[in-house]
């Protein structure tokens, strides 16, 4: 069976994980791993259990496909080096694995006429060794034209990944519910937990008195729809309790506390009533 070759360039967590996730499937071999340092270079070999260390562009062997496992703020940078310095196959496809960086980054290579991609999984890379254990069925965003984005299905099938495509420019509002899904519910949680602090739960207790409840409503959201799991006083029009929240509310909280009440508010839609609706919303607005 033909293995398809594949370089690494960025010897970090992501690219040691998909380096062995691909080793792995039997499907792909690791042809170079490229770092700047050569004891990061020989631990990411020494992790895939494949592939020759090499320090520059220069050295890096021909394959069949190359992944930019750098920063995103260096992605460009390393494809026109790889532009000016690689040595490429008649059908060498050149990806990168950022989830808010544009195609353009390598527009270098796509200049000189190689193909080129975006793959990137929705999943955290904190740990190597873990990412490994716990990468299957991770949704992988595809980005590119149709048979590049073919070959990284095909490709994402193989590190155990369910591959799915974007719409053309749709890179950033990918990226944006990402944040907002990760990094937006952090900031919830601890904006629960002030209020909750304000009230005088005790510290220790806080985190018995939100989890649940969060951990609960995420799962009926995810399984029921967001419509049909909203649950709470705004949905029944019970702009008293609003009133009683917005009057206890700091003054820094008071902006989110209201945007997402509006966001809620059409969110509810039609549970409410137009009378209802209008009490909430001149509360919230103001």
């Amino acid at each position: 069976m033909h293995k398809a070759s594949v370089n690494i360039v960025g010897a970090g967590r992501l690219g040691q994980s998909l380096g062995r996730l691909l080793a792995a499937s039997g499907r792909y071999r690791i042809a170079g791993v490229l770092s700047a340092h050569a004891e990061s270079a020989a631990r990411a070999v020494a992790f895939i259990g494949q592939g020759e260390a090499v320090g520059t562009i220069a050295e890096l062997p021909t394959a069949d496909y190359t992944l930019l496992a750098v920063p995103d703020g260096v992605i460009a940078e390393a494809a026109q080096a790889l532009a000016r310095d690689g040595r490429f196959l008649p059908d060498s496809l050149v990806f990168h694995a950022s989830g808010a960086g544009e195609l353009d980054l390598l527009a270098t290579l796509a200049e000189r006429g190689i193909a080129v991609g975006c793959l990137h999984p929705a999943f955290s890379f904190a740990d190597p060794a873990r990412a490994v254990a716990g990468f299957a069925g991770t949704p992988c965003a595809l980005d590119g034209d149709a048979p590049s984005c073919a070959r990284l299905a095909n490709l994402a099938e193989a590190l155990g990944g369910k591959p799915f495509r974007l719409a053309p420019g749709g890179k950033a509002a990918y990226h944006a519910a990402l944040s907002v899904a990760s990094n937006y519910l952090v900031t919830l949680t601890e904006l629960a937990g002030q209020l909750a602090r304000q009230a005088g739960v005790p510290d220790g207790e806080v985190a018995g008195l939100i989890g649940p409840l969060m951990r609960q409503t995420l799962a009926n959201a995810l399984t029921l729809g967001p419509a049909a799991a909203l649950t709470g006083p705004i949905v029944r029009g019970d702009a008293g309790t609003v009133a009683r929240h917005l009057a206890v509310l700091p003054d820094d909280v008071q902006p989110v506390y209201r945007r997402l009440g509006e966001r809620t508010v059409a969110l509810a839609g039609a549970r409410l009533s137009a009378q209802q609706q209008a009490a909430v919303l001149a509360l919230l607005h103001g």
